[in-house]
């Protein structure tokens, strides 16, 4: 090309010394040109690998909730007045029958003086009617008076007793409003949470329509508890005694731990979505936890150690340079490698009956999965059924209480990796727990768990 771009240009022909230097220079300046060969398809640059390994998984179930105090305790006044002093504040630690707050009692105090001239009074007229009753009954031995007379006296004196005894009544409940209403105490050893009362507030009797909690005490945040809602779907695997783990966005980089105590059995419903409310008891003796903080839980249903895992990512990919039919024939082929020859011989004539009602839609019944038992064939990439587009941390899906749990594991799924001769393989494997993220795998089509452990398998194709 170059002789010719130079002949037409009327120069001089080069000789072949300059011709050889004329290409070197031309070979010298392809890197310079950003025309860079890229990779074939199907080479190993293409790819991003990771590794068969062992690890942990746990099977989950995740809900949100909040923490609460395990008892609280509203206050309220017992009899009406105006707020003389106030002992108690927010966080300050008090015990039973702690004075919290103090009523004034001046009014009190002079109802008091006039009811105890009520009590004199009613103690006289008593006294007086008894000596007279007592006269009556010494003339009615000597018949000097009438038995109604007689009656009539025992009836007045009755009547005096009960005034009497009425009298004294009130003045107990005065002295008591006085003596312990007017201070208001606490119920329980604990903390106050909340202060509803300032000094010269009038405050309402608990008996009253317009009566408010005036303290709001909690009995312990040494523990606490957290309510949160499970789904019907999930309620079956969460059991008193359950361990449960959580985490807090006010506590960021730090886990906790608590033990579920209970699970009502009274359903509440949003959105046509049932739950059910689980109380989880936590310790907080470091006092880290407040009241009212939102926590994101896991209920761990299930827990394997030491057990082969891959990432979803890798169950997830299809090769995107083999068609459809390409990927369905690689994958019966792995399945028939784990077979007796009766059972390869069955596959077979399965997939040549398959193969040919496909043909002929109407020969036949649905179309199914190429043969071989057990398999669920994919129709393309990412299509197939996989744990981690089950509802599970990180799979994007929202909601109601997240489960991760067992896939398939009745359905083989496919691995790919790059074989010994640089060429694009698979391997067939079964599923069991999902986290989300990681899913368990045991071999398949003859292979052993040993065999898997550490083999290097294709992720993801790399883009660009």
């Amino acid at each position: 090309m170059a002789w010719f771009l130079l002949k037409e240009q009327g120069m001089e022909m080069p000789k072949p010394r300059d011709a050889l230097f004329l290409g070197l220079m031309l070979m010298s300046l392809l890197p310079l040109s950003g025309c860079k060969p890229r990779a074939a398809r199907g080479t190993v640059g293409t790819y991003e690998f990771t590794a068969i390994a062992r690890g942990t998984l746990e099977k989950t179930v995740s809900s949100s909730g909040s923490l609460k105090p395990v008892a609280i305790v509203e206050v309220l006044p017992r009899m009406s007045g105006k707020v003389e002093r106030v002992y108690g504040d927010y966080n300050d630690i008090i015990r039973k029958g702690q004075v919290l707050a103090e009523l004034n009692t001046d009014m009190l105090k002079l109802q008091r003086e006039q009811q105890l001239a009520s009590v004199i009074k009613a103690r006289a007229n008593y006294e007086l009617q008894l000596l007279t009753y007592q006269n009556q009954q010494q003339m009615a031995e000597k018949n000097l008076i009438a038995a109604y007379e007689l009656r009539t006296g025992k009836t007045t004196l009755d009547i005096h007793a009960a005034e009497l005894a009425a009298a004294e009544a009130s003045l107990r409940v005065i002295e008591t409003e006085i003596n312990q209403y007017a201070f208001i105490t606490s119920p329980i050893d604990g903390i106050v949470l909340e202060r509803n009362i300032n000094e010269g507030e009038t405050v309402a009797d608990s008996s009253s329509s317009n009566a408010a909690s005036i303290f709001t005490l909690a009995e312990n945040l040494e523990e606490m508890r957290i309510e949160t809602g499970v789904g019907e779907l999930e309620i079956a695997s969460i059991h008193p005694g359950q361990e449960v783990r959580f985490t807090l966005e006010a506590l960021p980089g730090r886990t906790f731990s608590g033990t579920v105590a209970s699970k009502r059995l009274m359903p509440t419903v949003t959105d046509n979505v049932v739950a059910y409310t689980v109380i989880i008891t936590v310790d907080n003796r470091d006092g880290a936890l407040l009241p009212g903080m939102t926590c994101a839980v896991e209920f761990i249903e299930e827990r394997r150690d030491t057990i082969l895992r891959v990432p979803n990512a890798a169950l997830r990919y299809q090769p995107s340079g083999l068609s459809a039919e390409a990927i369905a024939d690689r994958i019966f082929n792995a399945g028939l490698q784990g077979m007796h020859e009766a059972e390869r011989n069955t596959a077979s004539a399965a997939r040549a009956a398959s193969q040919q009602a496909a043909q002929n839609p109407g020969a036949a019944g649905p179309r199914n999965s190429g043969g071989l038992p057990g398999l669920m064939m994919q129709s393309g990439p990412g299509r197939g059924r996989d744990p981690a587009r089950q509802a599970g941390p990180g799979s994007g899906v929202s909601g109601p209480p997240m489960r991760t749990g067992r896939s398939d594991s009745t359905a083989p799924r496919t691995l790919w990796f790059i074989n010994d001769q640089g060429k694009l393989d698979l391997i067939l494997v079964r599923t069991g727990i999902s986290d989300g993220s990681f899913t368990e795998v045991h071999a398949a089509q003859g292979l052993t768990d040993e065999e898997l452990e550490g083999m290097r398998i294709i992720l993801r194709e790399r883009v660009g």
